[in-house]
């Protein structure tokens, strides 16, 4: 990825320079979008949708390829940027402690952290060092309206 933080910017400028917007937070009847303990944000997992469609269905190692998972979970982890925003008073008072990825995979496929990187290249790029992470990307079976990628996160109010 190329180096895009610069000083003056905004983690707002950064996400648009990369084409990207944070989308609106919905509501949700069953679950809230976050929970706030202590100083910890938990971020409900996020799928790679856009205006409630998903972008994406299938499973790596049978119908979805690795760019195309990358891409879905840019935008999963930009969906938890919102979340993570709305929460803590906008985009650059945001900072990324965790982030643990599914992705839908056969048994045998074994890049999930390849996915993943993708998700974790894009925070750093737009949070800089509030954007450096510890990380979990593991395998599943199957995800949320047969979803290739789900993200959920942990942040804190920089």
């Amino acid at each position: 990825m190329a180096e895009i933080h610069t000083r003056s910017s905004s983690a707002t400028e950064r996400l648009q320079a990369l084409g990207m917007e944070l989308p609106a937070v919905g509501e949700n009847t069953k679950y809230v979008n976050h929970r706030r303990v202590d100083s910890s944000i938990h971020v409900a997992g996020q799928l790679p949708d856009k205006d409630g469609e998903l972008l994406a269905q299938g499973t790596l190692g049978h119908d979805v390829d690795i760019e195309t998972a990358r891409e879905l979970a840019r935008h999963a982890v930009v969906n938890c940027l919102a979340v993570a925003a709305d929460a803590v008073g906008g985009l650059d008072k945001v900072r990324i402690v965790q982030m643990l990825v599914f992705v839908a995979s056969t048994p045998e496929f074994g890049q999930q952290s390849t996915v993943a990187d993708a998700a974790s290249d894009l925070l750093i790029d737009v949070l800089g060092e509030n954007g450096r992470h510890a990380r979990t990307a593991i395998g599943v079976a199957s995800l949320p309206r047969t979803s290739p990628v789900e993200i959920q996160m942990v942040c804190s109010a920089a």
